[in-house]
């Protein structure tokens, strides 16, 4: 019963997590940093996504690699049959493929990393997963090459100077692609804080990870 409560509440946030970046991944920020249009260089869904990795990685930590995979298939089903209402259904399979890539990628790296230092598994999980997932996701969105699954996004497609700065054009949702890993490995070291501060709450239950695996 505990650990079907548990799977709910990392499913539900998950779902969550998938439908928001789905949304706000379609808006650039606004204004300017030092010069720089910040519309040229991130969309919001680059700030949410990340914690996507976390939820899979303490998964995987208490239940391990299997249960961890039934949350991603359920975050998955359910946040992409979502995303097909609150969002393009262009942008729903880029970010249903992608999402599945990436997260699975996350569990098989953590998974044979665990046993090496608390920070390596999640850290080194979510930095693949996540270059995965920006060069799948972005590719099916936005390059024009995919217009099959949708219409292209004429903002994303105009060329504009890389990550507002060089003096070199390509077309927008390459800088919001370097832009949202950029974030991602940012915010990938950001969620060590909690994940090192929930280690002792979420300990690797024995029936499903190998005593020696748990640190």
């Amino acid at each position: 019963m505990l650990k079907t409560r548990y799977i709910l509440a990392y499913s539900l946030l998950m779902t969550a997590i998938v439908v928001a970046s789905n949304i706000l991944v379609q808006y650039p920020l606004s204004g300017q940093l030092a010069g720089i249009a910040l519309g040229d260089l991130l969309t919001y869904g680059a700030f949410t996504y990340p914690v996507a990795f976390l939820v899979t990685d303490l998964t995987n930590r208490q239940f391990g690699p299997n249960t961890a995979r039934k949350v991603v298939f359920i975050g998955f089903v359910v946040g992409v049959a979502l995303s097909f209402v609150t969002s393009s259904p262009r942008i729903a399979i880029a970010s249903g493929t992608a999402y599945l890539a990436g997260q699975l990628l996350d569990i098989t790296v953590f998974n044979r990393l665990r046993r090496l230092s608390w920070w390596k598994a999640p850290l080194l999980g979510s930095i693949f997963g996540s270059v995965l997932d920006t060069a799948i996701f972005f590719s099916l969105a936005f390059a024009p090459i995919f217009v099959l699954i949708g219409p292209n996004d004429d903002f994303a497609i105009e060329w504009a100077p890389i990550l507002g700065i060089l003096a070199t054009d390509a077309p927008r949702w390459i800088s919001w692609a370097i832009g949202d890993l950029s974030v991602k490995m940012l915010v990938g070291l950001v969620m060590l804080l909690p994940y090192g501060a929930l280690m002792s709450v979420v300990r690797p239950m024995p029936a499903t990870v190998p005593p020696a695996t748990a640190r």
